[in-house]
């Protein structure tokens, strides 16, 4: 594979006295968090690699107790809490993986905590926090974001003298997300192989701090592909600029992934690395269309955020054989988010389009619409009579999925022979957001 680095940060922004996280202690927290966090599988995937001409392999996340690798960081960190800390209370934020992380510490070590998320936080994940925290959490939504939500964490937490539980910015979060490099590699030594790629979800970049920690140390040759959703890319805004910077706004839909700023510790950790590393980023209707390729083929029910990395596959090429794996960080998703989900993908894939047709009042037009407009195999999605302009006309709106996305410049060729009125509306314009989030 053909490797190229993002833009390179400027390094004399960073700290003189930069420590590097080393494999050594990623291997004690290993150490540490095994009693209570069993591996998870690699298991290789046949699609995929057929797909890709690689040898690909997921390493299954989603099958964490939590459903995602947050646990690990987040049991790292307080299980190492002074007694006086524990005492205190914890506080955390989090758009939902985190948080069910902390909660089972708690539970698991008897500490009072006080989590906060967004109010974009799907039911699921806010219903399995209190599963996995039972009377020993307590949970608030507050905010739009999860920056938001941080923010209201740390104001709680200085209030009352608590510690803050970071979801990625700190170096026992990144310590404890680097034990899901450690087992990579020693299942890949088991099977005999070495790791050529691995394929790394990012949105605070806590994960990926760890993974290339540990690779660094223990697998040079091997190279990183950060995969985060095009509507947050803050590591690339990170990169560009040379130190983390804040977006004005992130699309919440990769709601795992949607952050809008890269940890601080992270940024360090990563700009030390940028030799082995590739970013790219995926939309989120590309994510869609794989969540529901591994639904369907593979049975795995992943995340938006957990789709990440198999998602930045085309984007790649590979050398025949070569060794990839691709990080599933979690499995939290809401059966209710399927019908986005779907709709999304059909978007992107190029087979569902929306149209505002003006229809003149008077017999037939309907059917003139659905013989001599619509192709043979176009089929009609959503048809809602939305109001009469005046005597003569009056405006629906026609949801129209195709067989092919090449069959639409045939529709299209159609309306404007036709002598209805017709207008396309295009994704990413208020107007089709604002319509197509009602359907």
């Amino acid at each position: 594979m053909t490797f190229s680095g993002s833009s390179s940060p400027d390094l004399d922004q960073l700290h003189d006295d930069f420590v590097p996280v080393r494999a050594a202690d990623i291997q004690l927290a290993q150490a540490r968090i095994s009693a209570v966090i069993a591996p998870t599988p690699l298991q290789r995937c046949p699609r995929l690699c057929e797909a890709t001409g690689a040898e690909v392999y997921l390493k299954r996340e989603d099958l964490q107790d939590v459903r995602s690798y947050k646990i690990r960081g987040a049991y790292n960190a307080v299980s190492q809490l002074t007694e006086e800390q524990r005492t205190a209370g914890i506080v955390a934020a989090s758009a939902g993986n985190h948080a069910q992380g902390v909660a089972y510490a708690c539970r698991t070590l008897g500490i009072q905590g006080k989590i906060f998320v967004p109010s974009r936080t799907p039911k699921q994940k806010r219903d399995r926090i209190r599963v996995h925290g039972g009377d020993m959490v307590e949970l608030v939504v507050t905010g739009d974001s999860f920056d938001e939500a941080a923010a209201a964490a740390r104001a709680d937490a200085a209030e009352r003298g608590a510690t803050v539980v970071e979801p990625f910015d700190s170096l026992d979060t990144v310590v404890g997300q680097g034990t899901v490099a450690a087992e990579i590699l020693s299942q890949l030594t088991g099977m005999g192989k070495s790791l050529d790629t691995v394929v790394v979800p990012s949105g605070g970049s806590g994960l990926l701090s760890g993974v290339i920690s540990y690779v660094a140390d223990m697998s040079p040759h091997t190279r990183v592909v950060a995969v985060e959703p095009k509507g947050a890319p803050s590591l690339q805004a990170a990169l560009d600029a040379g130190h983390p910077v804040t977006l004005d706004s992130v699309d919440s839909f990769v709601d795992g992934a949607a952050v809008k700023r890269t940890g601080d510790v992270n940024f360090e950790i990563i700009s030390h690395n940028t030799e082995r590393l590739k970013v790219l980023n995926v939309s989120e209707g590309a994510v869609c269309t794989e969540l529901l390729a591994l639904y369907q083929n593979e049975g795995i029910i992943a995340e938006p955020a957990g789709a990440l990395s198999v998602t930045g596959l085309e984007r790649l090429e590979f050398e025949p054989g070569e060794v990839v794996v691709c990080i599933i960080s979690g499995g939290n998703n809401d059966v209710l988010r399927y019908s986005e989900i779907m709709e999304r993908s059909l978007v992107h894939r190029g087979l569902k389009h929306y149209f505002l047709v003006n229809f003149p009042q008077k017999p037939g037009q309907l059917r003139h619409f659905l013989t001599d407009v619509l192709g043979p195999d176009d089929d009609i999605t959503l048809f809602e009579y939305l109001k009469r302009n005046n005597r003569e006309t009056g405006t629906a709106l026609v949801g129209v999925e195709l067989r092919h996305a090449e069959d639409l410049q045939t529709l299209l060729k159609s309306m404007d022979d036709s002598p209805l009125d017709a207008r396309q509306l295009k994704p990413g314009t208020p107007e089709y957001e604002f319509i197509v989030s009602g359907v």
